[in-house]
């Protein structure tokens, strides 16, 4: 395992390369050389450190195909797993990645809560739980650093949505704050020690989170004992004294932050103690150090484990991640023999991550299409396209074959560089071999596009500048797109612009060019290229396709229908409208359902969405954002090779049920009224019933719970054994789930006192939701067989934060621990008085 603490020889070498280093060179360092990596020091023996975005796969430093990466399924599905231990694999193989592509630290894991549905980046985070956050977030981490991998646990805090999150100041008590946001990242510095953390773009409670002195310094530093590095998130940090005093030690990207020249002259007018700088400067050496990056220091891991197969592990996992809502009569796995109607473009064109910063170019992806075709007998297998969710245009990337040529201003050619897809983006140093910003004036995307059907398709841009576009020789569009507003993102997460429509032949390839115009701002802090050719295929009627898919159904034993979101569904960038599927898919299901009673529906979301139609399908099967590997695990599932191992990590319910859906501030302010309430916690609350239940999940096989012992006290250590039976005729495994819940009121000190937590007029009384998840843990067993399991319950389940003593408050009275299959199927209950 890494270090847990710096031994005597790493802190000898850090202190003896930072009195080597004079001023200039330690504030030039906090500022990084450009978008990922630190400056090299040869004069001391550091070697440059260089950063990754994450977390479902490792970009490294250049956003091409020509170095491809495995990509994981998303951390909603991760999570879904319910198994620390296939987290900590998951982050031994992007550590393997890592260190492939010569990336010293990653860029996650991102461990903030789904507080509403609405969140639009979500599928990037892991669950509405705390608990459940926390356990999966040490698994990941101690994986990568077990490679000698840094990671930085981001966003910290409270970075929950996506609408202003620039500039948005989250209104947010102490309790829920301790409670809820920070306990993930609480629970990750103790039982993981992270050699990173990422400070968010969001203010919480009136300071901006890279100068929030208080929760950094005297909560995740003091309190807590995290001795890594505080990363800001690109381009968060506005102000260099602030920062500085607010904890904050790399201000990225470099090299124009408010760290750098900035830095130095602070110190030199007085107006910070090079000793402040000092100190961020010792935390990144140490982490230098840890990586391997520093001479005379030792690395934290010497010997990283041995290299895992990508493909085989971003399979398993997909399928470990796959929940099984309903199965009524048996409609899963298949039956041998089975005739198959898979219908939806999902399941042709497959949807297998989010969008944004975490994307990244896999050698290979398996749909749906892929999967089934492979596992099913020769003709067994329809197939139609029934429904499109994509009702805008897309990048431009099946049956394009594209490379990007650079040019200076006099039209002199700089170099080229492939292109996997009609998206660009180089930023800072990626840029191809030969290019240098300065001369850089025109991108030209060129190559051909070999339409897969005959009609009019339409093209299209996405960004900001000047374009001109020609398809088949003639120009079709020659214009410049500028923002709508001021968002320093808008060029990354704007949407596409249709630009022509041209009418072409299926098999018959067509010239295509889209030259873009460079303009980057001459002080801007990122040198970003970026723009998009986008493409739709001919428009087919909704209804005749639908009519076709509803006549394959007919046609088949079972009907397979796959519907997904979109990248303008789900993204960094912006939060949802609604939770609604797009385009004509719910029609499509509708209509396949009557005419086939066999109707799986196969959901590709990285989060939840609304499923109307769910009491008239057989089956129901969340498959996520699945990663690469996707259609093969989708495929291993139905027919029965394998169980579907998941269970929800959020509850899935309609929007206007959802107790807690805002998203937007007002006049820049977004006040957390609902306190300690969110996900389950407010659900219960409300007294509504979503559509299905945190941590709800069916398998192939049945299980009984047969006893639950309890031993050991709350404030010593209270222990659950568990002992259940598999009933069904297949092995199984089972996640037992631990749920703690008060049966009367509590007391404790001051209780007598309005303003204290427990006394019952109290606005937050009853203080604490119905019940909680206190543990859970898997098992597996063969039909009929027994299995036990022995669960650990920490004391922190038994405690609240009191706001009026600032402290963790045991509280004491009688609580039933229940045991069960998810929050609402709850088995055995055993009281317990502490």
């Amino acid at each position: 395992m890494s270090d847990a603490v710096p031994d005597a020889a790493t802190e000898h070498a850090v202190e003896a390369a930072l009195v080597r280093l004079d001023l200039d060179a330690k504030a030039r360092l906090l500022a990084g050389q450009d978008t990922w990596s630190l400056p090299a020091l040869p004069e001391i023996g550091l070697a440059s450190l260089v950063m990754s975005d994450g977390p479902i796969g490792v970009r490294g430093v250049r956003w091409t195909s020509d170095d491809p990466s495995i990509a994981l399924p998303s951390p909603t599905a991760l999570a879904a797993t319910w198994d620390p231990a296939l987290a900590r694999r998951a982050g031994a193989l992007l550590a393997q990645e890592a260190r492939r592509k010569g990336v010293h630290v990653l860029l996650a894991p991102t461990v903030n809560l789904h507080r509403s549905p609405l969140g639009g980046r979500h599928f990037e985070a892991y669950s509405e739980d705390p608990y459940l956050t926390g356990r999966i977030g040490t698994g990941y981490v101690t994986g990568v650093q077990e490679g000698g991998v840094g990671t930085t646990v981001k966003h910290f805090v409270a970075n929950d949505a996506e609408t202003e999150r620039f500039t948005v100041d989250n209104l947010i008590g102490e309790r829920a704050l301790r409670e809820l946001y920070l306990a993930p990242f609480e629970a990750i510095v103790k039982d993981a020690r992270p050699w990173g953390v990422m400070t968010a773009y969001n203010s919480v409670n009136g300071t901006t989170m890279t100068e929030h002195h208080h929760l950094v310094n005297e909560v995740l530093r003091d309190t807590w004992g995290f001795d890594g590095v505080n990363v800001s998130d690109w381009s968060a940090a506005r102000d260099t004294v602030r920062a500085l005093r607010g904890g904050l030690d790399l201000a990225m990207p470099g090299p124009r932050t408010v760290y750098g020249p900035a830095l130095a002259e602070a110190v030199r007018d007085g107006r910070l103690d090079e000793s402040e700088v000092d100190t961020a400067v010792r935390r990144v050496l140490r982490l230098a150090a840890r990586v391997g990056a520093l001479a005379g220091a030792g690395p934290a891991v010497t010997d990283p484990p041995a290299d895992l197969d990508g493909e085989a592990l971003a399979r398993e996992l997909a399928r470990r991640s796959f929940v099984l809502v309903r199965n009524e009569r048996a409609a899963l796995p298949l039956r041998p023999g089975t005739t198959v109607a898979l219908l939806g473009a999902a399941a042709r064109d497959a949807r297998i991550l989010g969008g944004g910063s975490a994307v990244v170019f896999p050698a290979r992806t398996v749909s749906p299409l892929d999967g089934l075709t492979a596992a099913l007998p020769e003709g067994a297998l329809t197939y139609a396209v029934g429904a499109d969710p994509d009702e805008e245009l897309a990048v431009a990337d099946r049956g394009f074959a594209l490379r990007a040529v650079c040019r200076a201003a006099d039209g002199t050619l700089l170099g080229t560089g492939s292109a996997p897809n009609g998206h660009i983006q180089w930023m800072g140093a990626d840029l191809p071999e030969g290019v240098t910003h300065d001369r850089l004036r025109t991108v030209e995307l060129t190559g051909t596009f070999t339409p897969r059907e005959s009609g009019v398709h339409t093209f299209g841009t996405r960004g900001l500048g000047a374009f001109r576009l020609a398809v088949g020789g003639t120009v079709r569009f020659e214009g410049v797109e500028r923002p709508e507003k001021k968002d320093p993102f808008a060029a990354f997460f704007g949407g596409p612009v249709e630009r022509a429509r041209v009418e072409l032949t299926a098999g018959e390839p067509v010239d295509v060019s889209l030259t873009y115009v460079v303009e980057l701002p001459a002080d801007g802090p990122l040198k970003i290229v970026t723009f998009t050719l986008c493409h739709q295929e001919p428009r087919r009627d909704p209804d005749e396709l639908i009519a076709e898919a509803v006549e394959a159904a007919r046609a088949a034993d079972t009907a397979v229908v796959v519907v997904a979101t979109t990248e303008r569904v789900e993204s960094e960038g912006h939060d949802r409208a609604d939770l609604r599927l797009p385009g004509r898919q719910d029609d499509l299901v509708r209509a396949v359902a009557a005419a086939n009673p066999r109707t799986v529906v196969v959901v590709n979301s990285g989060a939840p969405v609304e499923l109307p139609w769910r009491e008239e399908v057989a089956a129901v099967l969340l498959t996520w954002f699945p990663g690469q590997e996707g259609g093969a695990a989708l495929a291993d599932v139905l027919t029965g090779a394998e169980e579907p191992g998941g269970r929800l990590p959020t509850t899935w319910g309609s929007l206007a049920d959802a107790p807690v859906t805002r998203v937007a501030p007002d006049d820049g302010r977004l006040p957390y009224d609902e306190g300690v309430l969110i996900g389950h916690r407010a659900w219960e609350r409300a007294g509504r019933t979503p559509s299905y239940p945190f941590g709800h999940g069916l398998g192939y096989t049945d299980w009984a719970y047969e006893s639950a012992e309890v031993t050991g006290t709350a404030a010593e250590g209270t222990t659950v054994q568990v002992r259940v039976r598999n009933t069904g005729t297949r092995p199984g495994r089972e996640v037992v789930q631990v749920y703690l819940a008060p049966t009367e009121p509590h007391a404790g000190p001051d209780a007598d006192q309005p303003d204290h937590p427990d006394h019952p007029d109290h606005p937050d009384q009853p203080h604490r939701p119905a019940r909680w998840l206190a543990g859970f843990a898997a098992v597996e067993a063969g039909p009929g067989e027994t299995a036990e399991i022995t669960l650990d319950l920490p004391r922190r389940a038994f405690e609240i934060w009191d706001e009026t003593a600032h402290r963790w408050f045991f509280v004491k009275g009688s609580y039933e621990i229940q045991v069960g299959r998810s929050i609402a199927d709850r088995r055995i209950g055993v009281a317990v008085t502490v």
